[in-house]
């Protein structure tokens, strides 16, 4: 166990988890667990930078985490956890944040972008929650982080953090990689074909939630953004049908041109009715899981407790050997 390298991945419990998630994250997630130590934390530390109803994040955090175990993700070989149970996140976000420069977090384009989203609320938070990030990331040891376009910059600065404090205290962090997984798709909104599906897209019909029903996942496929052309081929510029073709594909286990081929000389209506068949039945599974795993309150909880445990333990011995090195006295 000790061999395998260490995986760390965190998503804020914001929005949905809609299909594009699924297909481009979590089902790689599941094959991971097999050939590495997995930790997936619910980041709900990292969604206040933003105003939230605590009502409704404490909902969404805990069907996140129901979501996971639904989707595939095994409390018994991963660990799963609420990155609030386990107060070394913070602790060592305050040690980092004593060795990042400002004009490296001034940098950082998420900033510029949820500054201009949140204009009334651009706190110290937003600005430093990539230190927050970086502390998340160092505290286990991580190798290899799975990353997408959004989050490279953050990745690299917590790289930036991790070889500065290692020059100047000594060993002390494993300076993670990037990890781009061999396998899965790209999924596109359903009404703009040339933008990543989005939780955050305020038009509901641009993506596919996988909580939701088989007539509402007909229904948007149905309206899904194709062309004027009628013909079904994989290749540039027929950004709707390439779209369609990926998610078919990536659920049945082929390439978005082998799947065309399935579907040469049929009609865009069949097309977008068999990806509708073939996302409901394979949803459907993650569906009755989740049902039977959110009406279990005391089992989620055992998972939530056992997981914040297992990782208090990893974090510990990780914030023990920083405060050491800064020179802390230690309690």
């Amino acid at each position: 166990m000790q061999d395998k390298k260490m995986i760390f991945s965190g998503v804020q419990p914001s929005g949905c988890i809609t299909l594009g998630n699924y297909i481009g994250a979590i089902k790689n997630w599941v094959k991971l667990q097999k050939d590495y130590r997995c930790i997936y934390s619910v980041v709900d530390m990292h969604s206040i930078t933003v105003r939230q109803n605590p009502k409704e994040l404490r909902a969404r955090a805990l069907q996140f985490l129901a979501l996971y175990m639904a989707c595939g993700i095994d409390p018994d070989e991963s660990i799963m956890f609420f990155q609030s149970h386990v107060p070394a996140h913070a602790e060592l976000s305050w040690v980092l944040s004593c060795n990042t420069y400002m004009g490296e977090l001034s940098r950082m384009t998420q900033f510029k972008d949820k500054s201009a989203k949140h204009e009334d609320n651009i706190n110290a938070g937003l600005f430093t929650y990539p230190v927050l990030m970086a502390a998340d990331i160092l505290l286990y040891g991580t190798d290899l982080v799975p990353v997408g376009v959004d989050q490279k910059q953050h990745l690299e600065l917590a790289r930036d953090i991790a070889i500065r404090f290692n020059h100047l205290y000594g060993d002390t962090f494993t300076v993670p990689e990037g990890y781009i997984p061999p396998v899965g798709a790209r999924v596109m909104s359903l009404q703009d074909p040339t933008s990543k599906m989005s939780k955050s897209d305020p038009n509901p019909n641009g993506y596919i939630w996988v909580l939701d029903e088989p007539d509402v996942i007909v229904k948007k496929l149905k309206k899904a953004v194709t062309d004027s052309e009628g013909v079904i081929e994989y290749r540039e510029g027929k950004h709707g049908v390439n779209n369609l073709l990926s998610i078919y594909g990536a659920i049945v286990g082929k390439t978005p041109r082998e799947a065309a081929l399935e579907f040469e000389g049929q009609g865009y209506g069949n097309l977008k009715m068999r990806v509708a068949e073939a996302v409901c039945e394979e949803l459907r599974p993650v569906q009755e899981k989740y049902k039977a795993i959110s009406e279990d309150k005391s089992y989620l909880e055992s998972v939530y407790k056992a997981g914040a445990e297992k990782a208090g333990e990893l974090a510990e011995k990780t914030l023990r050997k920083v405060y050491d090195k800064v020179g802390f006295v230690l309690r």
